[in-house]
């Protein structure tokens, strides 16, 4: 279990980088060669989804851990006792 936050963490690391060059080169490619500037565009698309899903991963894991501190929740247990009063 300990692998993969690892596994995560290199995947976030790999996912950006292909992003923002694959990004570059669709952003730089030459405007005539539109399957190029698509290709990339697309590769860099695959590469922002595959990281922003690795990070939420890593921060999930991380406060599941104690790593990091938990979110903020409001707690909603007098919603419940409210409407249980309303509905009787």
């Amino acid at each position: 279990m300990t692998q993969m936050p690892k596994l995560i963490a290199i995947l976030n690391v790999v996912a950006w980088s292909g992003f923002w060059a694959f990004g570059f080169l669709a952003l730089t490619s030459d405007p005539a060669n539109g399957q190029q500037m698509t290709t990339a565009a697309i590769l860099a698309a695959f590469g922002a989804a595959a990281g922003i899903w690795a990070y939420f991963q890593l921060v999930r894991h991380s406060e599941s851990t104690g790593y990091a501190k938990q979110r903020n929740r409001a707690d909603r247990s007098h919603l419940e006792k409210e409407y249980n009063e309303e509905t009787a």
